[in-house]
């Protein structure tokens, strides 16, 4: 098949139900997340995040459970507590912090249409979805909002979001996101962030923030990248294996620019290998964005990927590197990387090392 010839159309109440932690993370629990014995945070997060779980059990302070008021709950005041409402897990990318997040959705006590799980694009695009009033009224009657790799790109989404995410906290709606970005600190370096500096202090003041530090667990421990195949390796692999797709990957780029980032997922629905010939560095940033959000998609869906041409790590030029979206291409990179491992088998090497 080809990622090419797809053209998916994604419901909005799929975006709804799609809100729970991708595949990859469906077993993910606390006590099966390993911290690093160096890195003391990692096994503070976990504490901490379990204690934040244990204390949204019960009924809310509207009658329908109030866990998330008694864990917040200062000097036994019976009131909407002040101060933060969620927690905030900021560290590099790979260690460990979507596994965390998920694992928090699941050790939650509750029903798994009163919990939402989404990526921070997949939130926006909710919101573009159903609209904002109906989003607040969808998400409102949940006790908890897992938000992962939260990250401001445009002035509109940092008002967009701070709104939604304090009507959510008025309705009680308990907090927790992931990011490589401090919540003072999102929206540095991509646009002027000193102008809308109101609205990006307003919503840090919605979580308490945990340092995660530590090494990528995807590379800790494993050999470097497999090299790119050739051409011809990588069409025989895609045509004998079951369910994969096979592209040119300049054509691909050029797909995705026409295709709602939205609707990556469902671009990805039933492809069991991605196999891409041609890979060079992406042109330009709007390519780039595009391209991280599909390597996102992918790695939740644990879908492998085996390539020609550049390296994954040299996807993205020198300049991006530096850039304001840094972190978001050394994701994807670590990503991409990951599943370039898990591809090997594809090629007859054996299994991957990957994650």
């Amino acid at each position: 098949m080809s990622l090419c010839a797809r053209e998916p159309h994604v419901p909005a109440d799929r975006l709804v139900a799609e809100m729970v932690p991708p595949p990859r993370f469906d077993s993910v629990r606390f006590d099966n997340y390993i911290p690093d014995p160096s890195q003391p945070s990692q096994s503070e997060a976990v504490k901490v995040l379990s204690g934040f779980a244990d204390g949204l059990g019960g009924e809310r302070a509207d009658g329908e459970g109030g866990g998330i008021r008694r864990w917040f709950r200062r000097g036994g005041r019976q009131a909407a507590p002040a101060g933060p409402r969620g927690v905030y897990l900021d560290g590099g990318y790979g260690v460990g912090k979507t596994h965390l997040l998920a694992s928090l959705w699941h050790a939650t006590d509750a029903p798994p249409e009163r919990k939402a799980f989404g990526t921070f694009v997949e939130l926006t695009n909710l919101v573009g979805a159903l609209g904002f009033q109906q989003t607040v009224a969808t998400l409102g009657g949940h006790r908890l909002l897992c938000i992962d790799e939260f990250e401001l790109d445009d002035p509109g989404d940092t008002v967009l979001v701070s709104t939604l995410l304090g009507r959510l906290v008025e309705e009680g709606v308990a907090l927790a996101a992931t990011s490589n970005t401090l919540p003072g600190k999102l929206g540095e370096g991509r646009f002027a962030a000193a102008d809308f500096l109101r609205e990006i202090q307003g919503l840090s003041a919605h979580f308490r923030t945990l340092r995660i530090d530590g090494e990528d667990y995807r590379h800790r421990g494993l050999p470097e990248a497999p090299p790119p195949a050739g051409d011809d390796a990588v069409a025989a692999a895609a045509h004998r294996t079951p369910g994969a797709s096979l592209d040119h990957f300049p054509s691909l780029l050029d797909h995705l620019s026409r295709v709602h980032p939205s609707r990556y997922g469902a671009l990805c629905d039933g492809v069991e290998a991605v196999c891409l010939t041609d890979v060079q560095p992406v042109p330009d940033q709007s390519t780039a964005l595009r391209l991280v959000v599909l390597a996102d998609r992918l790695y939740d869906r644990e879908v492998p990927v085996l390539a020609s041409g550049v390296p994954f790590d040299r996807l993205f030029g020198e300049d991006m590197l530096r850039g304001g979206y840094r972190k978001k291409y050394f994701r994807a990179i670590s990503r991409l990387t990951a599943l370039a491992r898990d591809a090997r088998r594809l090629t007859g090497e054996g299994g991957g090392d990957g994650a």
